[in-house]
């Protein structure tokens, strides 16, 4: 989606990470609740091949403990000197022309957008919102649920309720993904992380650790509500406002559905698995298959409506 030209963003949503140190990342006991959190890894192994460094998915975990998948990361952050450059990467985010051609400043905006929904939207159903802070990073960054690095993708943590991504994961996915496509992928896993933020707030995002892998375990029934989360954002992006009352977003179109749905598609777990091992393995998904995750956007955004994404009772995933 494209942002208005003269609409003005907030990079106080946003930080810079610390240093990095080292480190492999969130390691299988830590917490780091993913989703899309392979979403762009998953596109590149599928289009341009390679393998997965992290999880195949992303599980999730509230704030009482539980174990998580390698692959989530949240917010961004950046170590030692990276850090410094990120920072004034972000310092030159000031409108919405800005974001529409800088990786960087689109992820800020769509933060802004995301959390702007988000806080009208959840009083209605009972619930305030809690702003949560996008740390971006380049390489890796220190996290309360791990060490966070490029290779594991975005992630939200719970624990310290922020969303950690590396920039120039995004930039990679632009470069060989395209402009267009890349733009709304960004977007997408940005919405979709904050979808764990919202379920964070509902008390619900323990459920996945608690049954973490299969075709209809809580893990993936977690990621795909997620989905419908962004489903519901995407609908109503158009919404909403920058400090100053300025619309962030264009009117999303058609073609933005269909690249959106084409990006759903690209990593579910049946196609990441029949790319990377040349069958298919329903007991061991995390996040769901294409045709699930492509309704399940849908269904968010078709209907707008949190109770219509309520995958943990449905009896039928699609």
């Amino acid at each position: 989606m494209t942002f208005n030209d003269n609409a003005n963003l907030d990079t106080s949503q946003v930080e810079s990470g610390g240093s990095g140190g080292g480190g492999g990342g969130i390691s299988p006991g830590g917490i780091g609740v993913g989703g899309i959190g392979g979403l762009i890894i998953m596109i590149l192994m599928v289009l341009f091949g390679g393998g997965l460094t992290g999880g195949s998915g992303g599980g999730t975990t509230d704030q009482s403990g539980g174990g998580g998948l390698t692959q989530d990361t949240s917010q961004i952050g950046a170590a030692g000197t990276g850090g410094d450059a990120v920072s004034q990467q972000i310092a030159s985010c000031k409108t919405g022309a800005d974001a529409n051609r800088d990786d960087t400043c689109r992820v800020i905006g769509t933060v802004n957008s995301v959390q702007n929904f988000w806080n009208g939207a959840l009083p209605k159903y009972g619930q305030s919102y809690t702003p949560a802070k996008t740390v971006l990073y380049s390489g890796s960054t220190p996290t309360a649920c791990g060490t966070g690095s490029a290779q594991m993708g975005p992630f939200y943590c719970p624990l310290d309720k922020k969303v950690y991504i590396d920039a120039s994961f995004f930039q990679e996915l632009s470069s060989k993904y395209g402009a267009d496509d890349g733009a709304l992928a960004q977007e997408y896993v940005v919405a979709h992380e904050y979808g764990h933020h919202v379920q964070d707030i509902f008390g619900v995002l323990g459920r996945a650790q608690q049954d973490p892998q299969g075709a209809e375990s809580a893990s993936v029934r977690t990621e795909l509500q997620a989905d419908c989360y962004a489903g519901i954002w995407v609908k109503y992006a158009s919404q909403t406002k920058d400090s100053e009352g300025n619309t962030l977003l264009k009117p999303v179109t058609e073609e933005d559905i269909k690249s959106a749905l084409s990006a759903a598609s690209a990593v579910g777990d049946d196609r990441i698995q029949q790319k990377s091992q040349g069958r298919v393995t329903p007991e061991s998904w995390t996040h769901g298959s294409s045709a699930q995750r492509q309704k399940w956007f849908l269904t968010g955004y078709q209907t707008g409506d949190v109770n219509s994404c309520d995958t943990f009772n449905a009896q039928d995933l699609g």
